[in-house]
């Protein structure tokens, strides 16, 4: 089967469902497949960049989720990276976006820095996520007290994207730098960001002080398992 455009659009059509569509307004997204189906789309087309390019340029958030998912990350320049957030306005592709293409391209750090202090608050907070994603895994060179300063006095008037990023960020600062942890619980605390939101059962919270706490118990109840068991007890 020769994958185009057109016969691609056909399929998300018939694959459309009001009722995931309705939910998914309610978060401020617009696409109508259900994600299991659409990965199921992508698994059959497999990697095709050209296609991809063609189902973005088409606007439909559908062809955009399925154009992250078989695309090339590595082949996109980072002024194209820049030009695609810029131009994708709705949660669910900005998130595949950052997480499944700018992640795993050449340019992350380029665009991290570029981003960082965006004046539009949506592409500032993808330059927040992929700070977060040094702070966990490669926070050489990073300025982890100068973030908390930034956190601290930003955080709590920041618009909803931006300032969830910034939460995230906080809070990977507190599990993963112990030196600082004291000072990133105090800021949560006194910010009170995300506080009462509703978290379902045995789902941990997005306030900065249970977060940090939770996986940190988390973490060192691991390490103590994994020490009982090279010792043999």
């Amino acid at each position: 089967m020769t994958e185009s455009v057109p016969t691609i659009l056909g399929e998300l059509a018939d694959l459309h469902d009001a009722k995931v569509l309705a939910v998914n307004e309610r978060h401020g997204d617009d696409h109508s497949v259900n994600l299991t189906k659409l990965r199921s789309v992508a698994k059959r087309v497999k990697t095709n960049h050209a296609l991809a390019i063609d189902l973005w340029e088409t606007g439909n958030t559908d062809a955009r989720l399925l154009a992250l998912l078989i695309c090339k990350p590595k082949e996109f320049s980072a002024e194209e990276l820049d030009a695609m957030l810029r131009d994708a306005r709705t949660p669910k592709v900005q998130d595949w976006l950052v997480n499944y293409v700018v992640k795993k391209s050449p340019h992350k750090e380029t665009l991290r820095e570029k981003w960082f202090a965006d004046k539009d608050s949506t592409v500032a907070s993808a330059g927040w996520a992929l700070t977060t994603e040094r702070v966990v895994k490669s926070p050489e060179g990073l300025d982890l007290s100068g973030l908390l300063d930034t956190v601290e006095t930003e955080m709590k008037a920041a618009p909803e994207r931006l300032q969830w990023a910034m939460n995230e960020t906080l809070a990977n600062i507190g599990i993963y730098h112990g030196d600082l942890r004291k000072r990133a619980l105090a800021i949560g605390e006194r910010l009170e960001v995300l506080k009462d939101y509703p978290t379902p059962p045995n789902c941990t919270s997005p306030f900065a002080p249970i977060w940090i706490n939770e996986i940190v118990r988390r973490n060192e109840a691991a390490e103590a398992a994994k020490a009982a068991q090279a010792s043999g007890k």
